[in-house]
């Protein structure tokens, strides 16, 4: 049978269908089937997020999984029940309007399943976004081709085209079977240690840091193993991968030893202890908030709002000012400058108390007010205080302090100097 004969087949056993009382019972059952399957998913949905509602912060995450799931959910149910009325009237009448609603719900099914596992997987946006986009074209030329009778023409025109891979032949068919089987088996992987990872991260009771160290171990072995599982699967040698290693085992001695000292780094941080997630640090000039710990590098969050990824092998070998190592707590410093016509005690009150009203400043320690030394212009002052979030900042907290202590100054007529220069003029 040619494909034309085949499309043209299928095209009047759905015509005929149409045009008598079963092609009707058949289209009531598929819209039933999806008016069920969408109020099974909106009264699933309304459910959650109802138990939600008292959850801090839960709402928008429920609201957004429930989402994805209800997509997966949709066809998925409404296939059920069209399966099930297929196979029972298979016996009495003929189902092709059935059938083809099946495939029509399979397919989306799968396309949202894979949708739905991406994302969770991977961010969206991007080139995820495009490989959904790709993968979605590639099922739906792939049920068209089905349903047209053509795929397997295809696949046996696949399957007759050759090449060499060393001593052996592999058919295209084979590669392109080979390819898919590992990138689905990889991104189940990672889709089971993401799951496994969000557990872990919930887990108080661990460290933070071996909650973030078993999470990466995880990944790595679990990719390790479907790949291995998929090079199995489609029949290849795994002792080949030995090649693969020596290979590998020369480019990181080369090229790759930056990125291999990154990963090393970055296991090293993280069991010893040495560097949080939240931790306030400074390292070659950046300050911030350890916002992320990655296995190649740590993102930082400066008080500004910008992240700096910096590599973990420097973390290593760069000195690194942790704030936070074993005490919270940061101090804050400010410079002041009285006149030497002002009464020096009551200026180092009132700079005191300006700074011990504010509620970020911390009564325990209390804050100092110290004498630097006497300047070229007055008597220089430090104004020392200790707060409990250094992650923050203390800028606005500053020019608050500055800005009361101004008041207080001009209220007690207490002078702030600034640099004055006599010129005087000789006249011979």
């Amino acid at each position: 049978m040619t494909m034309v004969q085949s499309t043209q087949q299928i095209w009047d056993e759905i015509s005929v269908d149409i045009l008598t009382q079963t092609g009707l019972w058949q289209i009531c059952i598929i819209v039933a089937a999806c008016a069920f399957a969408w109020a099974v998913n909106g009264a699933l949905r309304a459910y959650v997020l109802k138990r939600s509602k008292d959850i801090h912060g839960a709402r928008e995450t429920l609201s957004a999984t429930v989402e994805g799931i209800n997509r997966v959910l949709f066809p998925l149910t409404a296939l059920s029940i069209v399966w099930l009325a297929k196979i029972f009237l298979s016996k009495l009448q003929h189902t092709s309007l059935l059938a083809l609603a099946s495939n029509l719900l399979l397919a989306m099914a799968v396309i949202r399943l894979v949708v739905y596992v991406l994302r969770y997987v991977f961010s969206p946006g991007g080139w995820v976004k495009k490989a959904e986009n790709t993968i979605a074209a590639s099922i739906w030329v792939a049920l068209a081709l089905h349903l047209s009778g053509v795929l397997p023409e295809l696949l046996n025109a696949l399957d007759s085209i050759s090449f060499s891979a060393g001593k052996s032949k592999v058919t295209l068919l084979l590669a392109i079977q080979a390819v898919l089987t590992v990138v689905i088996t990889v991104v189940i992987a990672l889709w089971l240690s993401r799951f496994v990872e969000n557990r872990l991260m919930q887990n108080t009771h661990l460290n933070p840091n071996m909650r973030v160290v078993l999470s990466k171990v995880l990944r790595i072995v679990l990719t390790l193993f479907a790949v291995l599982f998929a090079f199995s699967a489609i029949g290849l040698d795994i002792t080949l991968l030995s090649v693969f290693g020596g290979a590998l085992g020369v480019g990181l001695g080369f090229g790759l030893q930056k990125i291999a000292s990154n990963f090393i780094s970055g296991f090293i941080l993280l069991l010893d202890d040495s560097m949080h997630i939240g931790d306030v640090i400074t390292v070659e000039g950046h300050y911030g908030v350890v916002n992320d710990l990655r296995a190649r590098y740590l993102v930082l969050k400066k008080l500004d709002g910008t992240e700096v990824v910096i590599p973990n092998e420097t973390l290593i070998a760069s000195p690194v000012i942790n704030h936070s190592f074993t005490d919270h707590k940061a101090r804050v410093q400010m410079p002041i400058q009285v006149s030497y016509d002002s009464p020096l005690e009551l200026a180092m009150r009132l700079v005191n108390e300006a700074a011990a009203k504010h509620e970020r400043v911390l009564i325990e320690p209390e804050p100092r007010v110290l004498l630097k030394g006497f300047g070229e212009s007055g008597i220089d002052l430090m104004l020392s205080f200790w707060i409990p979030d250094p992650e923050e900042g203390s800028a606005l907290l500053q020019s608050e302090i500055y800005l009361d202590i101004w008041r207080a100054f001009q209220t007690n007529n207490i002078v702030i100097p600034f640099p004055q220069r006599e010129v005087k003029i000789v006249q011979n």
